[in-house]
């Protein structure tokens, strides 16, 4: 029996970009929303003969900010899901939303939907920090939010927090996770900020008008984070994600596992019978594409040449261990060696030894009850592992 899918939705609008933001957003063309959440119902269409007989145990609408969609657009969406996937039944349906966009009626429409987990895009419990970040909420929107998802039903939020902002000091990090820790989420998704190319925050970096991040400061957030949420009853089982027991995000659990997910909508990135492939990333172009496939779908009884599908590859035999390594490492408990031999045929150690003899030594990572993974100092530098086990 073919394995489940899971299933990511890609919502590209915002209402305003934040500077240290290299997703693939875009704020000021909310006129395109109707037309791109047709062309989503079509592009599920489109793939629904190549998935036939694979059930969809997750499905996960990022962004951007989804929340942006009124419920009558997000409505005809879920209906053309569920009309082209077989979602399974008690299948993870998650949302990530902005704080200041929602209230107690939209979540309670979004449960009547079939969603049934909410992200929450908070970043900080500070005020200067939210300005510094570009995000359009307040700290008291963020405990709105939270209050009026468990007032409508939801058992299952995240709530996603940004540590090692240029010049902070512990006690403020300090203070946004116990701010987060007081309203009880089931899950806790906290990032360090990172200074990506191209964003309005590497230009202020480059031109001295913004300090940049400390990377002493944010291992000491982190070393400190990791021991708070321990207490707090949390379980760390992934680089940057806390969850109490029961909770793990399980559509993320897909990539790091390296299973197969479909991804819909501009820019979304898929990993289908064992090719790597992702959509055209301009709104507008994604849509001219979907539309050009479904009408030559039309005409040709079923069959399209996924005009919207830009690039891809298929790994080799290298990029696909390669992969399972570095993205099972993210997991706190690591790799099953007797999975990967399983998987691939071959022994781990014999194929990537070389590559981790050094940060064996340097006590990085180690081999525990059969698995590879990042020992504590390791998390902190897991970049410098990854980069090894890349092929050449």
């Amino acid at each position: 029996m073919a394995e489940p899918l899971s299933l990511y939705v890609h919502i590209p609008f915002c209402a305003s970009k934040c500077g240290y933001c290299d997703f693939n957003s875009f704020a000021g063309q909310d006129q395109l929303i109707p037309s791109y959440a047709r062309a989503l119902v079509m592009e599920a269409d489109l793939w629904r003969s190549a998935t036939a007989g694979r059930s969809v145990a997750t499905v996960f609408f990022g962004g951007g900010t989804p929340s942006l969609l009124s419920l009558d657009v997000l409505r005809p969406i879920l209906s053309g899901l569920r009309s082209a996937f077989a979602v399974a039944p008690g299948a993870e349906v998650s949302l990530e939303a902005n704080p200041g966009s929602v209230d107690e009626d939209y979540f309670r429409a979004l449960l009547e939907l079939g969603f049934n987990r909410l992200s929450l895009g908070v970043q900080s419990f500070h005020e200067d920090e939210l300005q510094a970040l570009g995000r359009c909420h307040s700290a008291e929107d963020a405990r709105r939010a939270l209050r009026a998802a468990r007032s409508a039903g939801f058992r299952d939020v995240n709530l996603d927090l940004i540590f090692g902002l240029p010049e902070q000091p512990m006690e403020r990090w300090q203070g946004s996770v116990e701010a987060a820790l007081e309203l009880q989420p089931e899950h806790l998704s906290l990032y360090a900020l990172t200074v990506e190319g191209g964003t309005p925050l590497a230009r202020d970096v480059a031109r001295g008008r913004t300090p940049p991040t400390d990377p002493d400061a944010q291992a000491d957030q982190y070393e400190w984070t990791q021991e708070r949420l321990a207490r707090a009853g949390y379980e760390h089982y992934e680089i940057s994600n806390w969850a109490l027991p029961g909770h793990r995000c399980r559509h993320n659990l897909t990539y790091w596992e390296c299973g197969e997910y479909l991804g819909l909508g501009a820019g979304a990135h898929s990993y289908l019978d064992g090719v790597r492939f992702a959509a055209a990333a301009s709104p507008a172009e994604y849509i001219s594409r979907v539309e050009e496939s479904s009408k030559e779908a039309a005409r040709s009884g079923g069959k399209t040449a996924m005009r919207q599908v830009v690039s891809g590859e298929t790994p080799t035999n290298e990029q696909a261990m390669a992969d399972v390594l570095i993205l099972g490492l993210r997991l706190v408990e690591g790799v099953s060696l007797a999975s990967f031999q399983r998987r691939f045929g071959a022994d781990a150690m014999d194929a990537f030894g070389d590559r981790l003899a050094e940060p064996l030594d340097y006590g990085l990572v180690e081999i525990c009850q059969g698995r590879l993974r990042l020992t504590d100092r390791g998390r902190l530098l897991g970049n410098e592992v990854f980069a090894r086990l890349l092929p050449d």
